[in-house]
């Protein structure tokens, strides 16, 4: 069993800025009853500026060297260029049409016996190819809604089929922010947490679609209307998962993804040229609030670890971890209670990451493995706290209460059960690349950057 440094065991008061950050969340929330109140970048501020007050030891323009030091880290400056670049790609393509012809296509393929399995599946589809579970449900809600008005199917069900079909998506697409964070913090490729992260959902997204055809067996309805389509307008999404999966460097896949949704949109007078370059500033800037906040958050926890935060986090996991699979329950507890407090699976794993990078280091946890498993238990809670901005934007277009969507969310439960047993179980044996060596053995031969 391998053995932990006690030497340093840190301090719990750096950890004060951290605390901060997700009371502020949990608080607004519960005194305004909307847990959508508090911008995350206006907490990271708050949380930087305590950070920069503490430790009286050291001089202002010295913690400001730190923060801006952990700001700059290379991970978190890729990651915020490959953020900017999947807001771009992502607006470009619905801009030209491809969310409508992709949510068109699959309508115009689901069996009529089938509902919500069909809506189920297209669902994880297009959050698989769009990289993200807001725009998915935003797209897919109201359809949702009007399969639900036309049969004796609940509405809280249809939203929450919705939903789960966005998670599976946000939880393995290449272009989700989830992912990337993932990787990059992991230090592992995109391609290889695809592959260990699909075989251990994939029993849970078939049981979800067998429940989903078991409880609606019976309903029958014909989706009303005509639902127009134009294959070309779906090739960037496909293009895109094609080019992520074979190992393209991710920011060819989104630049290349970006112009050739381009090219299509303008060919098809969707915009000229400028108006293409407007949508792309357009799609920048919707990420610039999360760049933002990947920024700020890496400057805080550069402090935190500074000031022995992050030693006593680690002390205090490792403390309780007695094997390889503790250390696996405990990566997948700190992302599960920092998405439960964040309601954020992006930032909780940006949190989370390094930590969890330290331990699978310790534990000889493959790196493909710790990335699923920060991606898999983050995404798995997106799906199920009511005051997320999944619920609350499905709640909301739906006209139902977010909490009455829990009961129905069987694929983000049956998401987080797979991890489980996956864990239990040593599942996937990992092999490493070189020489046929299980990872374990070597965890180094798996840190690859993208």
């Amino acid at each position: 069993m391998p053995t932990i440094q006690k030497e340093n065991k840190g301090s719990a008061l750096a950890l004060l800025p951290l605390l901060i950050f997700v009371l502020l969340f949990i608080g607004t929330g519960l005194l305004s009853k909307d847990f959508s109140k508090m911008p995350l970048s206006v907490a990271i501020i708050v949380a930087g500026a305590i950070a920069l007050l503490m430790n009286r030891k050291e001089t202002l323009s010295k913690k400001v060297d730190i923060f801006c030091k952990g700001a700059g880290h290379p991970n978190i400056i890729l990651m915020v260029i490959i953020f900017i670049l999947a807001g771009a790609f992502a607006g470009v393509a619905k801009e030209m049409g491809a969310v409508e012809s992709t949510v068109n296509l699959g309508l115009s393929f689901l069996p009529a016996n089938l509902l919500m399995v069909g809506l189920f599946v297209i669902a994880c589809f297009i959050s698989t190819s769009m990289g993200t579970s807001m725009g998915t449900v935003v797209a897919l809600a109201p359809i949702g809604i009007g399969i639900a008005g036309q049969t004796d199917i609940s509405m809280a069900l249809a939203m929450a089929t919705v939903i789960g079909g966005a998670m599976f998506g946000d939880n393995l697409s290449m272009i989700s922010d989830t992912t990337i964070a993932a990787v990059r913090t992991q230090n592992t490729q995109m391609k290889d947490k695809f592959k260990v992260n699909f075989f251990i959902v994939l029993p849970g997204a078939i049981l979800t679609a067998i429940i989903l055809g078991i409880i609606t067996l019976g309903n029958h309805a014909n989706i009303g209307g005509e639902h127009p389509y134009e294959i070309i307008k779906v090739l960037p999404y496909v293009a895109v998962l094609i080019a992520a999966l074979v190992g393209v460097n991710v920011l060819i896949v989104l630049l290349g993804g970006t112009i050739f949704a381009g090219i299509i949109g303008m060919a098809y007078g969707s915009y000229d040229l400028l108006g293409f370059l407007q949508t792309v500033a357009k799609g920048v800037m919707s990420m610039e609030d999360l760049a933002i906040v990947a920024i700020m958050i890496g400057g805080v926890v550069e402090l935190i670890k500074y000031n022995g935060g992050i030693d006593f986090l680690l002390n205090f996991v490792t403390s309780k971890i007695k094997s390889k699979k503790g250390a696996e329950f405990g990566i997948a507890g700190l992302v599960s209670v920092a998405d439960i407090a964040t309601a954020n699976n992006t930032i909780s794993i940006v949190i989370t990451g390094p930590l969890a990078k330290n331990i699978a280091d310790e534990y000889h946890i493959d790196l493909r493995k710790s990335a699923s498993i920060l991606d898999l238990f983050s995404s798995c809670w997106q799906g199920i706290v009511p005051y997320g901005g999944q619920l609350l934007a499905a709640a909301g277009l739906a006209s139902i209460s977010p909490v009455s969507i829990i009961p129905y969310s069987f694929y983000p439960i049956l998401m987080g059960i797979c991890g489980i047993v996956a864990i239990l179980i040593g599942y996937p044996k990992l092999q490493s690349k070189e020489k046929g060596i299980n990872s374990k053995a070597n965890p180094s031969l798996e840190e690859k950057s993208l």
